[in-house]
């Protein structure tokens, strides 16, 4: 009689043990950088949907929108975040930043947009290295409904493929957002580049900050802002991304306290040439992540010359 209830439980163990596997594989192990609870993706989106850059920064800070759980300062509570908008001519980058402490503050992301037509512009937001190890592109994924620019692919390359387990290749269009109402907001005469007001203890009064979540229980909400969004390795936003490199901040504190993980996260990366029969190259860059129960997950990209 009890070797016939053992085997109940042990069919349930060993499907645990798969599922966690499957997890581990599948990228939704925490990688214990700070970027783990911040979505890049969820980002983009609410700034896609924005009337205005301050309505952009009010929705960043909404408990509900599921987008931020960082807490870089650690006090316990999530940290406000505040946009700082950069303009030269058509040109325009957000960024998007924590107050850590009453000198430092911290970049979390920055947003970067460039008109590239009479009714045609692109847009990237670019993870920042202190907080995702190194650069993390997204872009809005071509098969979203609307118009396209199509660009030749673009050799020099940047950023990890967030993928883990799978294969990504460079993709051949970019997405006109144009259309987005944050797009036309600041491209509309009169515009002038919006910056945050609020400081370290000196936020606004409507704002509420609460306890981060925990990873298992806040990466199943960023998920719904990974349908319509894309990590690239190219940066094709150019002019913006020069507009933005002399304003990048970037706190001590901060680099002090995750340096570990990042650390980490930069020196198990590999990469490898092979060489085919008619002389064709293919380089495969691996990153093997370590999380902190010790699971680890390795994400793959291939690039063919």
């Amino acid at each position: 009689m009890k070797t016939i209830k053992l085997i109940p439980l042990l069919i349930l163990t060993l499907l645990l043990s798969g599922l966690a596997n499957a997890q581990n594989q599948s990228g939704t192990d925490s990688t214990g950088l700070p970027g783990d609870n911040f979505s890049l993706q969820g980002a983009l989106s609410l700034f896609k949907e924005a009337a205005s850059i301050e309505a952009f920064e009010t929705a960043l800070n909404t408990e509900s929108n599921k987008v931020n759980n960082l807490d870089l300062d650690g006090d316990g509570n999530t940290d406000y975040i505040k946009v700082i908008s950069k303009a030269d001519k058509d040109n325009h980058v957000f960024i998007l930043q924590a107050p850590v402490s009453e000198t430092e503050s911290q970049d979390i992301a920055v947003i970067e947009l460039e008109k590239t037509g009479t009714e045609t512009a692109m847009i990237q937001i670019i993870g920042d290295e202190d907080i995702y190890g190194e650069e993390v592109i997204v872009e809005p994924d071509s098969g979203e409904p609307g118009a396209w620019i199509e660009e030749p692919v673009n050799s020099n390359l940047s950023g990890p493929n967030s993928t883990i387990g799978a294969v990504q290749y460079d993709l051949p269009i970019v997405v006109n957002v144009w259309l987005w109402p944050s797009v036309r907001f600041v491209y509309a005469p009169g515009y002038r580049p919006w910056v945050s007001p609020w400081r370290w203890r000196h936020y606004p009064g409507w704002w509420r900050p609460w306890r981060p979540l925990s990873w298992h229980v806040w990466h199943p909400f960023r998920a719904p802002w990974h349908r319509s969004f894309v990590v690239v390795r190219t940066h094709r936003v150019v002019h913006a991304h020069v507009v933005y490199k002399p304003f990048r901040s970037s706190s001590v504190v901060v680099r002090n306290r995750h340096s570990v993980a990042v650390n980490n996260y930069r020196v198990t990366r590999s990469r490898t040439t092979v060489t085919g029969p008619r002389g064709k190259t293919t380089t495969v860059k691996k990153t093997t992540v370590t999380g902190p129960r010790g699971n680890k997950a390795t994400k793959v990209k291939v690039r063919r010359h």
